[in-house]
């Protein structure tokens, strides 16, 4: 694998150097709906940087129902967003897909504990339950209870972890006792619904020391091999950093860009103002291209679940490749 795509692409970027483009036609499958945690897609199309780059970028928001590595593997989208637990499990059940390129240098993953169930410290979570969203988004709870050594299934001295909807409802319903929660997002809902910070114990993933990469950008091996799938994807990766680095640098113009690719009307421009303003502080840091180290340290954290792993061995650098990012970026 690591010869196939390390240097089929890299014979690929040599074919495509210098050629003419016509306008090329590339589609995003996102993770989520439309929101500022994709706010530098929709200011690389608002702003004509994609344009600059000869493309025709479709943006197409995800939702519930909706798995971006099955769209990707279904020819329905040409690169993802995905977190990168659920991308090595996809892959180690067979999906050949590859990072090309990590937008998000942080981890905006907490859990969020309402405070009067006595939950003060990770040694308190046994004999309560934990909501968490699915479609991959569980697998970083899971690693932590294992790591923890806490059985997941509500046995004695374990936790009960418990399939929620993308909303807080059941930590506001006092379903579950604690919640996954974004810095960006759903910890201000909780806030909207009336409670104050001090009525909340949080734990953010990356001061437990078990954060994982979130929100990289993901395609396939057999894109890989395609030359001119290689030069559209480095074109892709070079307007959309730029699109992060100016929403970084103008959060509020990024948020209300946001506002208007929003087709639901779903979403409030105070909420996506401020939900900017917290992505921003997640992307700085980051070029685009991946850390091997922050690579590493996810492996090792999925590694890490115990008598239940996320991934049973570690990929290696066959599920990521610095080959569109070295070219897009110097």
């Amino acid at each position: 694998m690591k010869s196939l795509t390390r240097l089929g692409t890299a014979a690929a970027l040599t074919l495509a150097a210098g050629t003419a483009h016509a306008t090329d036609e590339l589609s995003l499958q996102l993770k989520w709906v439309t929101q500022a945690q994709f706010a530098g897609y929709y200011v690389a199309a608002d702003k004509g940087f994609y344009e600059e780059e000869d493309l025709d970028v479709t943006i197409k928001p995800g939702g519930p129902d909706i798995a971006p590595v099955q769209v990707l593997l279904g020819g329905g989208a040409d690169v993802m967003v995905d977190w990168l637990p659920s991308a090595l499990a996809a892959r180690e059940n067979g999906a050949p897909i590859v990072n090309i390129a990590q937008p998000f240098k942080s981890s905006g993953l907490m859990l969020t504990c309402l405070k009067e169930h006595g939950i003060e410290s990770p040694e308190d979570f046994p004999g309560h339950t934990l909501g968490t969203w699915f479609f991959g988004n569980e697998l970083p709870l899971y690693s932590w209870m294992s790591k923890l050594g806490y059985e997941t299934d509500g046995s004695e001295g374990g936790v009960t972890i418990q399939k929620i909807n993308f909303n807080v409802d059941p930590l506001l319903q006092k379903q579950v006792e604690c919640a996954t929660t974004m810095t960006y997002n759903e910890y201000w809902q909780v806030i909207d619904a009336g409670l104050a910070p001090e009525d909340l114990v949080v734990f953010k993933y990356e001061d437990e020391g078990i954060s994982t990469l979130e929100d990289g950008l993901y395609t396939t091996e057999a894109n890989l091999e395609d030359p001119e799938m290689v030069d559209k994807l480095t074109r892709f990766v070079r307007a959309s950093m730029k699109g992060w680095k100016y929403a970084e640098e103008n959060p509020d113009e990024a948020a209300e860009i946001v506002l208007e690719n929003d087709a639901t009307g779903a979403q409030t421009e105070e909420h996506q103002k401020r939900m900017m303003g917290e992505v921003a502080k997640l992307t700085a840091g980051s070029n685009g291209a991946l850390d091997p180290a922050d690579f590493e340290r996810t492996v090792e954290v999925l590694l890490s679940a115990g008598a239940e792993p996320v991934i049973t061995e570690n990929p290696g650098d066959a599920a990521w490749t610095h080959a569109i990012t070295d070219e897009a970026l110097q």
